[in-house]
């Protein structure tokens, strides 16, 4: 049985470091956590949805709807609290 968000704490700095593995690894860059990355040019639209199904696989969330607006995706702290949102949302259900 795979753990999932609600049986362990999901912390900032684990968030944070997994979403910089991912982009490293993808764009062969490192970025700071509160890099624009569309504005720097190390996210596209496409890349922005293969990111979208990483954090939802990773992080065992859903990401939907308005929780899809370009915003949350902008910066690494924009997608740490989008995931720590969710996964909070999701523990409380």
């Amino acid at each position: 049985m795979s753990e999932s968000t609600t049986d362990r704490q999901v912390v900032a700095e684990d968030i944070e470091t997994e979403l910089q593995r991912f982009l490293e690894t993808r764009t062969k860059t490192t970025w700071a956590a509160d890099t624009d990355l569309f504005a720097d040019g190390g996210m596209s639209s496409l890349f922005a949805m293969e990111l979208v199904v990483h954090i939802e696989q990773t992080f065992s969330i859903a990401i939907e709807g308005p929780d899809l607006r370009i915003d949350n995706f902008r910066t690494m702290n924009d997608m740490t609290a989008l995931v720590l949102r969710l996964a909070k949302a999701d523990a409380s259900e």
